[in-house]
């Protein structure tokens, strides 16, 4: 028969010539064939009641253990207008206090601005040989490269704070850490210093101009300590770590020496603010933030609450199905 015929032709063609079938068959393994031992899980309601039920009750403690953490950690948020605004701080009861500056309504996530935080890692070479252009309009000022190059260093945050106590109508310096507040990461290795010229900073930077709105030069940032200048000062560092949302807290110092390092004891402060840095042109609303953190870090009831939610709804659930089937299931079904 024609069909037949065909038939013979197609399995000729298929197994080759010499009518041998396993040219292209794969190897005889276990693996190559599939036949290697496996489970599947049976998912009864005696199994996925408990289940849900126990996976409730560990999400509703660890929810109940961060919440009751974070409502123990304290923060005291107020505005910094110009001036020197007094402070009544109540008892700290754990240190180090931790000192932050913030901004709201300030965008540091629009990708023209953000994506040109990475411009001014100059991984060991000369930040003047090659700025990206993706730090236009902030590469150049009078065909002179700029360093740090981009709009993010451009903008960098440069008010100042000083504390002070005050104790028998005289103000006592509350003594601020800088030291250590970037990312690790951040430090070694994302950022770089260019290699210094016969032991100067200064001279590494020849031939680049400060930033058009900085007022001093890179090398320049902090003359007390030449260890925490260039591209690896840590407020610059702290700053180019851009944010996510509109309104953010940085973290500007620690006050961790003597007998702050316990907290703030309780009394009236002044905080002395250099107001350098513009907001009103764009809206925004700069604040100062006092807080002392945990084990969990800062205080945050988003995190404990999302666990109460959760473990709550598995409990429910867990119990909607023993309902469902008590009342569905037939007499002789295994639970």
């Amino acid at each position: 028969h024609p069909r037949d015929v065909r038939t013979c032709e197609t399995n000729k063609h298929r197994t080759g010539s010499s009518g041998e079938g396993t040219t292209n068959r794969p190897d005889n393994t276990a693996f190559d064939q599939q036949r290697l031992p496996a489970w599947q899980p049976v998912l009864s309601a005696g199994i996925v009641i408990p289940g849900f039920l126990l996976v409730g009750l560990a999400f509703i403690g660890i929810g109940v253990a961060l919440f009751v953490t974070s409502r123990s950690i304290q923060v005291l948020e107020v505005s910094a207008p110009k001036g020197f605004p007094p402070l009544a701080v109540p008892p700290t009861r754990g240190g180090p206090v931790f000192l932050y500056y913030g901004l709201s309504n300030y965008f540091q996530n629009v990708r023209g601005y953000g994506c040109l935080a990475m411009t001014t890692s100059s991984g060991g070479t000369c930040p003047r040989c090659s700025p990206s252009s993706s730090c236009a309009p902030y590469q150049y000022d009078q065909n002179t490269t700029i360093a740090p190059c981009g709009s993010v260093a451009n903008s960098m945050f440069n008010d100042t704070f000083t504390l002070y106590q005050l104790v028998n109508a005289t103000r006592k310096t509350v003594p601020l850490d800088g030291k250590g507040i970037a990312w690790w990461t951040d430090y070694n290795i994302k950022f770089r210093n260019p290699p210094e010229v016969d032991g100067s900073l200064a001279a590494a930077f020849n031939g680049t101009v400060k930033p058009v709105n900085w007022p001093k030069p890179v090398y320049d940032l902090d003359p007390t300590n030449p260890a925490n200048n260039g591209f690896l000062n840590q407020d610059f560092l702290v700053w180019m770590r851009t944010a996510a949302l509109p309104d953010f807290w940085k973290l500007y110092r620690r006050i961790t020496e003597g007998e702050y390092a316990s907290g703030l004891p309780a009394g009236n402060y002044t905080l002395e603010i250099q107001y350098n840095y513009p907001v009103a042109n764009f809206a925004g609303r700069k604040s100062v933030i006092f807080s002392n953190t945990s084990w969990m870090g800062g205080k945050n009831q988003f995190l404990g609450i999302a666990y109460l939610v959760t473990g709550s709804l598995c409990v429910v659930m867990s119990a909607v199905m023993l309902i469902v089937y008590a009342k569905f299931n037939s007499p002789d079904e295994d639970f």
